[in-house]
């Protein structure tokens, strides 16, 4: 099939989705008739007629003749609009704002950062040991000159070479420009230039996000060879800040999964099982002890899921608050950007470093983010789904999920008050799919009707998600931005009663389209049981543990693979210090975030 009749066939449906029918079988059964008489006679409302029978619709004969004549209208714009090249840096008009018509965000003056307070550190006689160290503990040491980002830098790129056979987390070094930029900040540091708590500290980007220089991939060996020659915006950010980037890490391929054309990338508690996605590499690395910390990216679920299996502290910001400039386009009104760090505090000094307009991603609002990790618990009010952590599974026995009740019992030791709620909006995670495919099918669509699509790795879904969205209604995607509308309405009504929700299974479908910010950390260690006959159904699956209780710390039974549990940390749009506080105050009082995965201490 040509490339003309390829866009011929896509005009031809798009009529058909203006009107409604989109989703029926008649514009494809009409097209198969007109195809067999391309040299014949045009489509006449006789030849309508004809397929109205085998896709159960019927027109009168004034609407058929009406169809005709809209056909070829149609065919003529669509191919008009496909003759015009659309790079994936250009936006749509269309801007999604998560602020509910009619509300405001509250009044906020930016106020200066009140850190942690970081014990006094020594230099280790092996460099190594500081590979988990925190961000916090590292912008310490070289604030203080006890270590130079040079040997930082050294170190971890060498733990990266090292470890990166086992688990497929880089798809390449950026060796020379690490180098470079390292050197550059020990000379400024020895002349008493210190930028803030990033200066020296390496780093590794989602291999999404452009670095002029060096190819961006999207994880996908379509794309392998492709390059900018521009960096994205967060990395000039960071660049700013004096962070040096020493890698692009894995990501599945176009943002999906953890398989990229490379291999899989794995898990450091259990090299056997994948890292999820679709930011695997940054939360493999950053779990390994790779880097410092990694950016990621989350268009429903991919920096929190990959965090959560690997015992991270991954924080997805509310939508609208990082500029997504310079990153790989998937759904321009549901992709956010965020840090991937072992601690919240991690992630809110990462986090003030990249936020805030660029003047280009015109979805980015500018309002202040105040860090205060003095914040207590008891401050805030917290609601937690009670279903999610105890409960009735779908066979009539009960469950109860030891990990995430222990969190409620630490808050409740810090002083938060806690009250249960029922599960929000549970049903509405098919906006996200409505939303996603559509936006997607856009993004890549000069290569899906070119064809080229089809060479993607045979594993990945995207070419028939992309291909299907073509035939796509717009009514049935403007209409789910209206009801997306009222679905922002309903958890802003929500946060007027909670400060924070916390859930071991967070709706990513229904958070990511209401834009709504979240942090998942670690909780302790589960061993995995398998599910009853007939599943578990309900509440997520049981697992029988060894908790790690706060009060007591103990190390968790003998097993081939104890892995990480977790808890979401949601809260209202655009507050995202509160998350990140309750977040805090958790890690303050355990220590479950400083567990290393044995294989690669």
């Amino acid at each position: 099939m040509t490339q003309t009749t390829t866009f011929d066939r896509r005009a031809f449906m798009a009529y058909f989705s203006s009107i409604g029918l989109g989703s029926t079988l008649f514009p494809g059964v009409l097209w198969a008739q007109a195809q067999q008489q391309q040299q014949g006679p045009e489509i006449t409302k006789e030849t309508i007629a004809a397929a109205e029978q085998i896709a159960d619709v019927s027109f009168t004969d004034e609407e058929r003749a009406a169809i005709a004549r809209g056909l070829q209208q149609a065919r003529n714009s669509i191919d008009q609009l496909h003759k015009i090249p659309l790079d994936m840096s250009v936006l749509p008009a269309l801007v999604f704002d998560p602020v509910p018509p009619g509300e405001k965000l509250p009044a906020k003056n930016k106020t200066a950062m009140a850190r942690a307070r970081v014990p006094v550190m020594s230099r280790p006689g092996n460099l190594d040991e500081l590979a988990f160290a925190t961000v916090s503990q590292l912008s310490e040491l070289v604030r203080t000159r006890k270590v130079k980002p040079t040997e930082l830098t050294e170190m971890y790129l060498s733990r990266l070479k090292r470890y990166d056979p086992q688990l497929h987390c880089v798809i390449t070094l950026t060796e020379n420009r690490a180098r470079a930029q390292a050197k550059a900040a020990d000379e400024e540091i020895a002349r008493g230039k210190y930028r803030g708590p990033l200066h020296g500290l390496p780093w590794g980007a989602k291999d999404l996000l452009a670095v002029k220089g060096f190819p961006t991939t999207w994880g996908a060996g379509l794309y392998k060879d492709q390059s900018f020659d521009y960096d994205a915006t967060v990395v000039r950010r960071l660049d700013d800040a004096g962070a040096v980037l020493i890698a692009k890490l894995t990501l599945g391929a176009l943002a999906q999964g953890d398989r990229w054309y490379g291999e899989r990338t794995r898990n450091p508690w259990n090299t056997e099982t994948g890292s999820s996605g679709s930011s695997a590499g940054p939360a493999s690395a950053t779990a390994a002890g790779c880097v410092a910390f990694a950016i990621g990216s989350e268009t429903n679920g991919s920096i929190t899921s990959p965090s959560r299996v690997c015992g991270l502290s991954g924080f997805r910001p509310t939508f609208g608050r990082v500029p997504r400039t310079g990153a790989m386009a998937l759904s321009w009104t549901m992709d956010k950007l965020g840090p991937i760090c072992r601690s919240a505090e991690d992630c809110a000094l990462v986090f003030d470093t990249i936020y805030g307009p660029d003047g280009i991603d015109y979805s980015v609002k500018s309002y202040p983010f105040n860090w205060n990790a003095n914040a207590k618990p008891a401050q805030l009010r917290i609601g937690y789904i009670k279903s999610h952590f105890e409960g009735t599974r779908n066979d009539g026995t009960p469950f109860r999920n030891e990990e995430a009740l222990n969190v409620l019992e630490v808050l409740k030791s810090l002083g938060a008050k806690l009250t249960p709620i029922d599960e929000p909006t549970p049903t509405s995670g098919f906006l996200a799919q409505i939303t996603l495919n559509a936006e997607c099918g856009a993004a890549f669509q000069g290569d899906t009707l070119n064809g080229k699509i089809a060479e993607l790795e045979t594993y990945s879904t995207w070419p028939n998600t992309f291909r299907t969205a073509q035939f796509m209604p717009a009514a049935d995607y403007v209409n789910a931005q209206r009801v997306r509308t009222r679905l922002c309405k309903e958890w802003w009504d929500l946060f007027r009663d909670h400060d924070v929700i916390l859930t071991p299974r967070e709706n990513t479908s229904v958070t990511n389209i209401t834009g709504t910010p979240s942090i998942v950390v670690p909780t302790g260690f589960a061993i995995p049981q398998a599910p009853p006959p007939g599943g578990f159904g309900g509440p997520p699956p049981v697992t029988r543990t060894d908790s790690l209780r706060a009060a007591a710390l103990r190390q968790p039974a003998p097993s081939k693979t104890p892995l990480p549990t977790w808890i979401y940390v949601m809260g209202p749009i655009f507050q995202d210090e509160k998350i990140l506080a309750v977040a805090h105050a958790f890690q303050q009082a355990t220590n479950f975030h400083l567990k290393r995965p044995p294989a690669f201490v």
